[in-house]
């Protein structure tokens, strides 16, 4: 969770939402990390967990990533839980919940659908204070900067 607090943290530096994410090989070791770049890429499907699995699937020359880790700050939304499913994602271990946005725990719990071709491990609420503290003051300061 380090490493993507570390990934989180630069994405704020660069104005975006502080969300980043990790990838663990079989073997623990991190093969993709990333950080949201939706307002760089003017793309909103740049989410941090989209990258690190695209990076992740392009370092081991597969697209399953069945024996692989994902460790993301905050609760995926839909459209990472459904990419996860495609990706064959082995499991996902994130941070702050998402009560709002959330896709995995919360909103259409995509994981939980029958229709669902592939149901990752799931682990929520590692080090939830410390991320869900990053995203509230990444909030406030852009309100706070907004206003002046």
């Amino acid at each position: 969770m380090k490493a993507a607090l570390a990934a989180a943290r630069e994405a704020a530096a660069r104005g975006e939402v502080p969300v980043g994410a990790v990838v663990l090989g079989p073997g623990g070791r991190v093969i993709a990390q990333a950080g949201n770049e939706v307002e760089q890429r003017k793309d909103p499907s740049a989410h941090a967990e989209i990258l690190a699995m695209r990076a992740a699937a392009t370092a081991l020359g597969s697209r399953s990533l069945a024996a692989c880790t994902l460790i993301v700050t905050l609760e995926p939304c839909p459209m990472c839980a459904s990419a996860m499913v495609h990706f064959r994602l082995g499991r996902v271990i994130y941070g702050a919940y998402d009560p709002k946005g959330g896709g995995v725990d919360h909103g259409p719990r995509i994981f939980e659908q029958p229709a669902c071709l592939h149901r990752p491990e799931v682990v929520g609420g590692v080090s939830e204070q410390e991320n869900a503290q990053l995203l509230k003051d990444f909030f406030i300061t852009l309100r706070e900067t907004r206003v002046s």
